[in-house]
């Protein structure tokens, strides 16, 4: 593991460790999930998408180019998801001008009742900002990508409330704790956008 995925994944922990002492759903946050630097980098499985627009792209075009913090979600959840959605709100923010290629992604994990005027509507309710798309795979491609990124949860919500990191190649490089702040979702950010230039 190199010096820079060391640091970040250790930012994470922390930043993740500090939200559940703060009470940010501690009864919720699971303590096995896989967490840290993504060393090397690895390439999602192909996925197809429908997004909040009612545009289609597939996964690899969605993050070309991009620094992309992504989290699973499904709009008629009623426990983690709303504080996921909180929580990219907040970092949409606080990004403001900063790191000019993140965007914020939310994939629903329901694509049978996910349709794009659904994902808007929660983009809506949450905050919207042009930083952050909703998007529901198509077909059979949800369960490969949950599984690439190692999200399954027991539990009504079914997945973990984790974010994960994707640079500009469109690889991922780092699996947070669950919750993590929305600063440390920015600090991340701001460290890909560095080791990009």
């Amino acid at each position: 593991m190199n010096r820079n995925g060391n640091r970040l994944s250790r930012r994470m922990f922390l930043g993740g460790a500090c939200a559940a002492a703060l009470g940010a759903r501690a009864s919720v946050a699971r303590a096995h999930n896989v967490a840290g630097a993504v060393v090397p980098a690895v390439a999602p499985p192909p996925v197809s998408l429908t997004l909040d627009d009612g545009s289609a792209a597939d996964l690899a075009t969605l993050l070309a180019g991009k620094l992309t913090a992504l989290q699973l979600m499904f709009t008629s959840c009623r426990g983690v998801c709303p504080i996921q959605g909180a929580l990219f709100s907040s970092t949409a923010k606080r990004l403001g001008e900063r790191v000019a290629a993140a965007q914020l992604v939310s994939v629903s994990i329901d694509p049978d009742r996910d349709d794009p005027k659904a994902l808007r509507a929660w983009l809506d309710k949450m905050g919207p900002s042009p930083r952050w798309r909703a998007a529901r795979p198509e077909g059979k491609s949800l369960d490969p990508f949950v599984d690439f990124l190692r999200s399954r949860a027991k539990g009504p919500d079914s997945h973990t409330a984790q974010v994960y990191f994707f640079d500009r190649r469109g690889l991922m490089v780092l699996r947070s704790v669950d919750f993590p702040p929305a600063t440390e979702i920015v600090r991340v950010l701001e460290e890909l956008e560095k080791k990009a230039t």
